[in-house]
């Protein structure tokens, strides 16, 4: 019998070929989620990014830049309704075409398992982060029925960490249908279950995506408001 393990890989299913020499066979090998072909397809994010929302600027036309801000983060900042609530967003890799097609596979087709690719990474920026709170965005019930599952409380869960559920969710239109101004303007989505442990906290936000920022500064806005220190947020895509 062979002594490595036919690990396949999470998303195309190919056979991933083990590591050889004496150092993999005498060492715990690291699990590998994904084959080297599809961990490739993943792009980090990295570079100099916006200092809010972690946008890399070498994507984005100087005109929509404002010195260490993109110009989205410069809106948020300018509206004093919104204003300082999220204190920054750091996301994991790009929403390019492979994670898009990998996140609806997780999310939309309840490939639970999948959330395994992301968990390396995910400790790693919570273990520097250090966070006291980590509160994953809630799924409206009737969204939560649909999928069966809340994506970011299952990469929470994978990674090792408590998920401290203290928001529920108002059931509406998927986010994704509505346009960044629609975001902006829909009243709060969130309500809060209990406040009594989040006062002087520094709250940790668990998304899969951020597109706006609509949805983590309504998160952020009530938790801030209900004595939270600092909201950060943190995110699988860009």
């Amino acid at each position: 019998m062979s002594v490595f393990q036919q690990e396949r890989c999470l998303y195309c299913h190919r056979v991933i070929a083990p590591a050889v020499g004496w150092v993999a066979l005498f060492s715990k090998e690291k699990e590998q989620p994904l084959c080297p072909t599809c961990e490739e397809r993943l792009e980090k994010v990295e570079g100099e990014t916006c200092r809010i929302c972690s946008r890399p600027f070498h994507r984005l036309g100087e005109q929509y830049r404002n010195g260490d801000l993109c110009h989205d983060c410069t809106r948020w900042e300018a509206d004093p309704e919104w204003q300082g609530f999220l204190e920054k967003n750091h996301s994991l890799y790009l929403y390019n075409d492979f994670l898009k097609e990998l996140i609806a596979t997780y999310k939309f087709r309840g490939d639970y398992i999948l959330a395994k690719v992301f968990i390396e990474l995910f400790k790693k920026e919570v273990s520097e982060m250090a966070p006291d709170l980590l509160v994953p965005i809630p799924l409206s019930e009737e969204r939560l029925y649909e999928r069966g599952f809340n994506q970011s409380t299952a990469v929470l869960t994978y990674a090792g960490f408590p998920a401290a559920e203290i928001l529920t969710r108002v059931h509406s239109e998927k986010q994704s249908k509505k346009s960044r101004e629609e975001r902006i303007q829909i009243p709060q989505v969130f309500k809060m279950k209990h406040n009594g442990y989040i006062k002087d906290k520094r709250i940790l936000l668990v998304d899969d995506i951020y597109t706006t920022g609509s949805t983590l500064r309504h998160a952020a806005k009530l938790l801030k408001e209900a004595g939270a220190e600092s909201i950060q947020s943190l995110t699988i895509a860009r």
